[in-house]
């Protein structure tokens, strides 16, 4: 049976556990306001909308920070080759954030009674700021739960002079997401600059520091599973933290754009956020990079789905739909509609969800001692909530299309029911995609969370993929640079035909009342980039699936290396 190294990283298992329980939940609100959009009137006066949307997105982001500590507390050790400092710390944290989410989730509903708990002119129950509706009470414990995360971490790290890049990411990351807190803790009565802090918050913790952690994170997966480098993928994470912050920074002015502050953002914020792509791009490359460097079978083939799907949805739903929509020209008609659900989905869920859940594949089995497993089950919930995804993001672009359209071209009436039937069949979609998504949600969260229960002797469908003897032609063949390349170029025109319907949406013709421009070039755009995305990652994994067969690959192999590293 395998072991862990450090006894300390055993205490990353429950956040990973914390985390499939709260992505489950998540979910199945997701579904409930799914089905609220077809019917309005479920559960009205008793489990309103409003309060159910927030739950759902208070519990994703929720669950991706637990993802997140746990995998940083999980390969901390292994980074620094010694045990996590202050263990009692640790499990002081996890019942933080206990008390915390059950915290937002009965909170939630103070909403609905105008109840904020004002004293000292804040609102200590309940604020109701999209995505950071908790009161100050939640605010301070979560400042301090971040706090105790970095310190911990940055005083596991061996002396500074030894670090190396992803030690600096990982540091910068820890630090920042710590005091970018900062900006959301105090209410202004003021409702622009409110804003404008409260973007600080949501933007620089997404676009800029969850992006440093989620490069640094993914480089060390890499090293873990492919043995790669460290500094070769070191030197990746560097300037992936570069470009993200250079670009992130100045980027987050996409967000001032309708909210009172001075016109000038509407250039800058336009340019830098056209650059955040940057980093993404980098990341997508270096993981096709690493991925081929040996041509051995992976080891552990549901970790590396969920890695793979991490870049892959990061470049397409927070790179490409995230450039299609933040220029001032095109934010204009996207912003508040239901073309920005579109690109939240696929980059919130595709980049940071999709890493917990790699990390949690990953290290499962070693915490559990689990030496073999069938890996079918992870293959195919990967594939699931892949395609669910995908076909929700499809349902929220196409119908937001329209929406733009009825909504802010003709001017007709959100509230009034003249745009909502429309928009129906898009409405029914969502659900529908919704159920394949959760098919898939509750095969991954049954499997990872019974692994220890259904231990038992190698099987075939244990080994890395299927490890059959087969000719590498046609779709099967080697993946080389220059194929890669041209998938990626693929989804960029089919992200510029997006771009393009959007910003059509200014022409005299459309203000007219014609939709034939926005509706074909959606019509092109949208399907054709989750077409080809789809595609491209089947065609990434059946190049990989059939390398030949290791007679020597054991199921985590990778530590070995870490600790060389």
């Amino acid at each position: 049976m395998i072991k862990i190294e450090y006894t300390t990283q055993r205490l990353s298992l429950r956040f990973f556990l914390l985390m499939l329980v709260l992505f489950l939940f998540q979910m199945l609100f997701g579904l409930l306001i799914a089905v609220q959009h077809v019917d309005p009137t479920l559960l009205a006066g008793t489990a309103n909308f409003n309060i159910l949307r927030a739950e759902h997105t208070n519990l994703g982001i929720l669950w991706i920070l637990s993802g997140f500590i746990g995998t940083m507390l999980f390969i901390g050790p292994l980074l620094s080759h010694r045990e996590l400092a202050a263990p009692w710390l640790i499990r002081f944290l996890f019942y933080a954030l206990l008390v915390i989410t059950i915290w937002n989730v009965l909170t939630q509903g103070l909403a609905a009674d105008g109840i904020a708990g004002w004293w000292l002119g804040q609102p200590w129950l309940q604020e109701g700021l999209e995505y950071l509706e908790a009161g100050r009470a939640a605010d301070v414990v979560i400042f301090i739960g971040f706090a105790i995360l970095a310190w911990v971490l940055i005083r596991t790290f061996p002396p500074r002079r030894e670090w190396n890049e992803i030690h600096w990411g990982l540091a910068i990351g820890v630090t920042a997401l710590t005091f970018v807190w900062l900006f959301g803790v105090f209410f202004i009565e003021r409702l622009d600059l409110q804003e404008y802090f409260r973007w600080y918050v949501v933007h620089y913790w997404v676009e800029g520091v969850w992006e440093v952690i989620h490069i640094s994170l993914v480089g060390f997966l890499l090293v873990l599973m492919f043995k790669a480098n460290v500094k070769a993928v070191g030197y990746a994470v560097f300037w992936g933290v570069a470009m993200v912050w250079l670009s992130g920074l100045i980027g987050n002015a996409h967000h001032y754009f309708w909210i009172g502050t001075p016109a000038f953002w509407q250039f800058w914020g336009s340019l830098f956020s056209a650059l955040e792509p940057l980093p993404l791009v980098f990341c997508f490359w270096h993981i096709y990079l690493d991925a081929h460097q040996d041509g051995k079978p992976l080891e552990n083939s549901p970790a590396f789905y969920f890695i793979l799907g991490s870049v892959v949805l990061e470049q397409v739903g927070a790179g490409i739909l995230g450039f299609t929509m933040t220029f001032a020209l095109t934010n204009v008609w996207s912003h508040g509609t239901w073309v920005t659900p579109s690109h939240a989905h696929l980059a919130m869920f595709g980049t940071f969800g999709m890493l917990g859940i790699a990390a949690a594949y990953y290290a499962v089995p070693l915490l559990r001692g689990v030496r073999t497993f069938d890996q079918r089950l992870g293959r195919v919930a990967f594939w699931l909530v892949l395609t669910g995804m995908l076909g929700i993001a499809f349902a929220f672009a196409i119908g937001g299309t329209i929406q733009v359209f009825l909504y802010r071209s003709m001017g007709l009436s959100w509230f009034g029911g003249q745009v909502f039937p429309a928009m129906q069949f898009f409405k029914v979609l969502i659900p529908l995609f919704g159920l394949v998504f959760a098919v898939g949600a509750g095969l991954l969260v049954y499997d990872l969370l019974t692994l220890g229960l259904r231990q038992r002797a190698p099987a075939a469908a244990d080994l890395p993929f299927r490890q059959i003897s087969a000719p590498r032609t046609g779709w099967r063949s080697a993946l080389k640079g220059t194929e890669a390349s041209l998938w990626l170029m693929g989804m960029w025109i089919f992200g510029a035909i997006i771009t393009l319907g959007l910003l059509s949406f200014n022409l005299d013709t459309v203000a007219a009342g014609d939709p034939t421009i926005p509706y074909v070039l959606a019509g092109l755009g949208y399907p054709g980039l989750l077409l080809i995305t789809l595609l491209f990652v089947w065609r990434f994994l059946a190049s990989l699936e059939a390398r030949p067969a290791s007679q020597s690959a054991q199921q985590m192999g990778g530590l070995a290396v870490a600790r060389e590293s």
